[in-house]
């Protein structure tokens, strides 16, 4: 048996590839030029392969990675069922209370404010903007939240934007319980949409519809008539208009680099070690992510206030919003693709590939004659 192995692999060693491969003289040359037509029949099968590898590192972005289990063996079962029943049957119900007596709190004095205090706006919306960061810090306790800040606290000033990358609802609700910010916000049904239409429009949140063309002209007339407000809320905005899995940022959306305006970034970058913040709405409920969080040991989570920003001269809007892009994934360790976060709703049209195809087509064949 050796021995023939032996001579198998002799054999194997002594073979020249050259011997398979046809003559010089088989061979024949393509002639003529390569026509436009060639590279269009073939140009759905490359596009095809480059929207794999497209495809590939785009999704990358949404997904969320569960841990590597650690309860494998008889050692450490015992300890990961003791920590399931104290997150469980402690922490969770305490979380509960904590968090219904804080609406209790809310409640029982946003109603009266909001409802007796109409004729003076002034005091009504100082009293409000401490309420709603009041009932986020409940709602951060609620997690055992763990949230460092750096930077200076973001004031009430005219003719300023804030910008920041976005994991989850929750950024918003950890970014106001220290400033009661205006947040421009996708409209949500349940009982978030029934919170975004009473409570967070108090400190002057814009909402708006993903699938209605008509909202974004509404939406970019709001944001200029705000920014202009002396008195208003500060404006945040996250300007990749979805949630990334706070291990990437995908492209940022110029509207809020076209305000003329100053532009703070604040990078937020969660900690996994007790839990994944990221929220993917395609397969979890806020609902359910709000009781994973509750049901977790911790949140914990750094937040960065960033030198604020100006548009430098001859820079575009779309320069300005990579250049703070930078500064914020920088500062967050992110990683940065060049994705829109929309194509995770939807696809391109099929009029807009095969154009992308042609002009692919026709700037291929133009290198291919210059050489």
């Amino acid at each position: 048996m050796s021995s023939t192995a032996g001579k198998l692999v002799t054999s194997r060693s002594e073979l020249n590839i050259e011997d398979y491969l046809p003559s010089g003289s088989s061979i024949q040359e393509p002639r003529g030029k390569l026509r436009l037509l060639d590279l269009i029949d073939i140009s759905p099968t490359l596009t095809e392969a480059a929207g794999a590898i497209i495809d590939d590192s785009f999704t990358r972005c949404f997904k969320s990675n569960p841990p590597e289990p650690w309860n494998w063996n008889i050692y450490l079962f015992p300890l990961w069922c003791f920590g399931v029943v104290v997150r469980y049957c402690i922490l969770f119900p305490l979380r509960c209370l904590t968090l219904a007596f804080g609406w209790f709190i809310f409640l029982s004095t946003f109603i009266p404010v909001h409802s007796l205090l109409k004729g003076q706006d002034k005091l009504r919306k100082n009293i409000e903007r401490v309420l709603v960061e009041m009932i986020c810090s409940f709602f951060v306790g609620s997690w055992t939240g763990v949230v460092k800040y750096h930077g200076p606290r973001p004031s009430i000033r005219p003719k300023q934007v804030y910008v920041a990358n976005h994991t989850s609802m929750i950024d918003f609700i950890v970014l106001e319980q220290m400033t009661a910010f205006a947040v421009i916000m996708q409209k949500h049904p349940g009982w978030v949409g029934l919170l975004q239409s009473t409570i967070l429009e108090s400190v002057g949140c814009i909402w708006f519809n993903r699938s209605e063309a008509k909202d974004r002209e509404i939406v970019a007339r709001k944001l200029r008539d705000h920014v202009q407000g002396a008195d208003n809320n500060p404006l945040l905005i996250f300007p990749e208009g979805t949630c990334v899995n706070n291990n990437y940022t995908v492209m940022f959306k110029k509207g809020a680099f076209e305000l003329g305006c100053t532009v703070c970034p604040i990078a937020i970058k969660y900690n996994k070690i007790f839990v994944d913040a990221f929220w993917n709405s395609r397969k979890q409920s806020f609902t359910m992510h709000l009781l994973q969080l509750m049901t977790s040991w911790a949140v914990v989570c750094e937040v960065w206030y960033l030198e604020p920003q100006t548009i430098r001269p001859g820079e575009t809007a779309i320069e300005f919003a990579e250049r703070v892009r930078d500064m914020i994934s920088l500062r967050a360790g992110l990683k940065k693709v060049p994705w829109d976060g929309y194509l995770k709703y939807s696809r391109p049209s099929s009029k807009h590939s095969e154009r992308k195809q042609e002009s692919f087509a026709e700037s291929l064949l133009a290198r291919l004659e210059e050489k």
